[in-house]
């Protein structure tokens, strides 16, 4: 992708129109039962974004070329990096709770074992899905699941279908479904709300930034210190997670799909190959932002003007902000810098992550001025256009592998989704 698609102002005023209609809309509350559902401006940006995809409306490209689409896939990982550093940057001002919080932290990573005892046994019983459901119900099949899949059976498999259909429905749905998920059990006042916070770390930023912000805004005098507990969530998520899939979660599923499964073959989904192995390609050599550190300096630029601009309607004015824009700019490019200096591979979110809380710890110099500009950054502001370029960045391939997951997986995708977060919760409250 080159510099001049990635710093395109068209796409990303584009972006900013999106952005800035949804947090004008503001969060609509809509009661339901004992509850409240609560549609917050990210989901508005998303389907603002999907509705003008020259993918879904050919119509659409007399506006909007396809150049935009494919320049939107890499601004959604770069655009999340300023949240994360937004994220991470509650985490140190409130170093003493989590710590305090530690065993619930550490181990409601186990509650996602709720992705299988929910969605498996649905699977293989009633939908009658075969080995696809041990890919699709194992993990929430973000990539280093897939990774794992990958390995031990292959893409091309039962297995891989199904990792592979539940990234998809996660790539275009997961978001708002977690968004949607964490407003509504927030409102029944039934969990700890560091419960819910926790559970939202389930290694996805995307996925992470809907959750924790639909709490807090549910929450929103609670707001920082929700926030922090998720992201520390989040971030043992990627130091733990994998191993957790890994030798616990994909062992049981294999063993619970036998019992429920016995010696029948399910029907296999079948999906066009050439469409899965490019897909398949795709996902797992996309481009990294550590390996281009000047174009990353300017595209982070870019996006962290969109969310300074889009900041003005539900943060503060653009002289208020300014100094945590910049912060949040530095914060993400000294990630980026680390990321690419170690010589050990961990995520750039999750070192993005480290620097933030380690530069608002208390001890640190100049910790508390920062922690104070940083105040007048709205998070869902700063979301609210990842999700904008996401719902853009959805290409044909992403389209067509939907449809040919059917009805099943989408089903499935959304239990494992439910499954996960509400296993973390359980598992938290208890330990809180």
């Amino acid at each position: 992708m080159t510099m001049i698609r990635l710093l395109d102002w068209r796409l990303h005023a584009l972006v900013t129109l999106l952005a800035l209609v949804a947090e004008l809309i503001g969060i609509i509350k809509i009661p339901m039962g004992p509850g409240t559902l609560l549609l917050l401006p990210l989901f508005y940006a998303f389907i603002g974004g999907v509705l003008l995809n020259p993918h879904l409306l050919p119509g659409t490209r007399k506006w909007i070329p396809d150049a935009f689409s494919q320049a939107a896939a890499p601004l959604i990982l770069i655009s999340l990096l300023p949240f994360i550093a937004r994220f991470g940057s509650t985490i140190g001002p409130a170093i003493e709770q989590i710590i305090n919080a530690g065993p619930a932290l550490l181990l409601q990573e186990l509650g996602n074992l709720g992705t299988m005892l929910i969605a498996l046994p649905f699977a293989v019983v009633v939908l009658k899905i075969g080995r696809e459901a041990i890919g699709a119900t194992y993990s929430i099949a973000r990539e280093p699941n897939i990774a794992v899949i990958s390995d031990k059976y292959g893409l091309k498999g039962p297995e891989g279908i199904g990792v592979m259909g539940v990234y998809v429905v996660g790539t275009m749905f997961g978001t708002l479904w977690f968004a949607l998920m964490a407003g509504y059990l927030t409102s029944l006042d039934i969990f700890d709300p560091r419960a819910l916070a926790m559970a939202c770390g389930v290694g996805s930023g995307s996925m992470v930034a809907a959750c924790s912000g639909a709490i807090a805004s549910a929450l929103p005098e609670a707001a920082d210190d929700l926030m922090a507990f998720a992201s520390a969530s989040n971030l043992l998520t990627y130091a733990t997670g994998l191993y957790v899939s890994l030798f616990i979660a994909l062992p049981v599923a294999e063993k619970l799909y036998s019992l429920l499964a016995q010696r029948r073959q399910g029907q296999h989904q079948q999906l066009d190959e050439n469409d899965h192995t490019d897909f398949t390609e795709a996902v797992m050599e996309e481009e990294r932002p550590e390996h281009h550190l000047g174009k990353s300096a300017a595209v982070v630029g870019a996006v962290c003007v969109v969310g300074w601009l889009v900041n003005t309607i539900n943060g503060a004015d653009l002289l208020t902000a300014l100094p945590g824009v910049l912060v949040l700019y530095g914060m993400t490019m000294l990630g980026l810098v680390v990321t690419r200096l170690m010589p050990f591979y961990l995520p750039a979110v999750a070192w993005v992550s480290l620097v933030s809380i380690v530069l608002t710890l208390p001890f640190f110099p100049g910790s508390q001025w920062m922690v104070e500009a940083l105040k007048s950054v709205n998070f869902l502001a700063i979301v609210t256009p990842v999700l904008a370029y996401a719902g853009l960045a959805l290409t044909s391939r992403e389209f067509t592998m939907f449809r040919h997951t059917g009805w099943k997986l989408v089903i499935v995708s959304l239990l494992v989704f439910t499954g996960t977060f509400i296993g973390s919760a359980v598992v938290a409250q208890v330990l809180l």
